[in-house]
């Protein structure tokens, strides 16, 4: 019998190679699969933040942590007007801007995004990681968002004067990964922010970027951060390529 070579190669991916074929169509098995993936990835979109959780956690951690809401009503409406989940509602904006009188060097904010599951999963071991790197910075209370996307972390930072700000959320869900975490970093968060002041790092998980990894590469941006005063597309990565290997 012929040795399969894509067996070894499948080790090293999820992505879906060499799945075979039965005539002009996928076999049966891979056909199932697939259609359980894409159930899985459906599932993820609409799943929902466990707040009772994550704060529970956070108080063990000794952080303070405050609930705001975006100007989605609801998930219907979060999925149908995307621009809503990047809006701040407005009493959540006043409950932030009197808790925070000073400035601070850091926000760092939980929202669901496109898959609450990711922040449920991995939200909590990688902020456990990413505190120890930053013992001397000054952080603002943790922010969890219901109905939050990318953007919502410009108003959230503006109103508790941080120098910058770290939102952690659910990406889009794909076939092989459904409960990917999302980082984006932002200098001088404020309202009306576009994409290109963000800095970005995704697929946080053990099957993607480990926990060590990402913390390795954001506290990274973060000091170079500060340090500059700059973020997005004019900050350049000057860290060695070899920092997945040696973390």
């Amino acid at each position: 019998m012929e040795e399969d070579y894509w067996q070894e190669l499948r080790k090293f991916t999820h992505a879906r190679i060499a799945m075979g074929r039965a005539g002009n169509a996928l076999p049966t098995s891979e056909v199932l699969k697939l259609r359980i993936a894409h159930a899985t990835a459906r599932d993820a979109v609409q799943s929902e933040i466990n707040i009772n959780f994550l704060i529970d956690e956070l108080y063990q951690l000794g952080l303070n942590v405050q609930q705001v809401k975006s100007q989605a009503v609801d998930r219907l409406d979060y999925i149908r007007h995307p621009h809503k989940g990047r809006l701040l509602h407005e009493e959540s904006r006043q409950k932030l801007e009197l808790l925070q009188a000073d400035k601070t060097d850091l926000c760092i904010i939980f929202a669901d995004g496109l898959s609450a599951d990711a922040v449920n999963i991995h939200a909590i071991p990688f902020l456990n990681l990413l505190l120890n790197e930053l013992k001397y910075w000054s952080i603002a209370p943790i922010v969890l968002v219901e109905q939050g996307r990318v953007g919502l972390s410009d108003p959230i930072g503006e109103a508790l004067k941080a120098c910058i700000s770290l939102i952690l959320l659910g990406e889009r869900p794909g076939l092989s990964a459904p409960t990917s975490l999302g980082a984006y970093l932002t200098y001088m968060p404020k309202s009306g922010n576009t994409d290109e002041k963000r800095n970005c790092v995704s697929n946080i998980q053990p099957a993607g970027l480990s926990y060590q990894q990402a913390v390795s590469k954001i506290s990274y941006l973060l000091h170079e951060m500060r340090s500059q005063q700059l973020s997005g597309v004019k900050l350049k990565d000057n860290q060695s390529n070899n920092f997945l290997l040696n973390t």
